[in-house]
Order: C-alpha cells, then sequence, then structure tokens
C-alpha cells in the first residue's frame, strides 16, 4: 500500500509559477511510474505529466509542454511538479498518483494510488 500527500498548491496571478509536491510512504516508491492529475470544476479528471520509476523518461500533456517539468526525488520519495507561466485554464484540483507498472502511461485506470489532491487557482 502507498500513500500519497500532495502540497504546494494555491492562488497565483497569471504567468506565475508553483511549484507542487508529492510525498509517498513506503519503500517501493523507486518502482513505481508517477503521474500528475488535474480536475477542474465541471471536468473529468484529465492527466498532466508522468514519470518513469528511474526518471529517465517523462510524458506530458500538450498543453503543459514548455511550461511543466515533473521531476521525482526518490531519496525524499518525492514527486514534484514546477508549473511556469501558469494560465486561468490551469486552474484545476491537482492529483498525484502511482502506477506499479514501469511503462510510462497517460491512461488514468493504470494509476493504483491516488492521493486527496491540492488546489490550484490562477487568477487573470
Amino acid at each position: 500500500q502507498v500513500q500519497l500527500a500532495e502540497s504546494g498548491g494555491g492562488l497565483v496571478q497569471a504567468g506565475g509559477s508553483l511549484r507542487l509536491s508529492c510525498v509517498a510512504s513506503g519503500r517501493t516508491f523507486s518502482t513505481y511510474t508517477m503521474g500528475w492529475f488535474r480536475q477542474a470544476p465541471g471536468k473529468e479528471r484529465e492527466f498532466v505529466a508522468a514519470i518513469s520509476y528511474n526518471g529517465g523518461s517523462t510524458t506530458y500533456l500538450e498543453a503543459v509542454k514548455g511550461r511543466f517539468t515533473i521531476s521525482r526525488d526518490s531519496g525524499k520519495n518525492t514527486v514534484y511538479l514546477q508549473m511556469n507561466s501558469l494560465k486561468p485554464e490551469d486552474t484545476a484540483v491537482y492529483y498525484c498518483a502511482a502506477d506499479r507498472g514501469m511503462v510510462v502511461t497517460k491512461e488514468r485506470y493504470r494509476y493504483d494510488y491516488w492521493g486527496q489532491g491540492t488546489q490550484v487557482t490562477v487568477s487573470s
């Protein structure tokens, strides 16, 4: 069992930056693919970014490429999402997720564990 806890959300003006963190419990963090998803009011949860178990592979939602960066620190059991040049349409609850598989995926159903989410609000 893995427990995930996100932090770092908040209110920021358009063009600003935030860094989200997700701390994972358990000894097997380094074997999991990690992902970030988001859900805006009235919309389905969507994939944002994912990183392989060893950090060697990443993939992003097209709308965030060049603005968001996912990274991980296995020594701290933590995955990060650096978000720059934020836009009002980035406003959502952001969720961290862990996948026991070793292939980086955008598919929500592949992720086995989820955090409670952290709110990101971008004002115009």
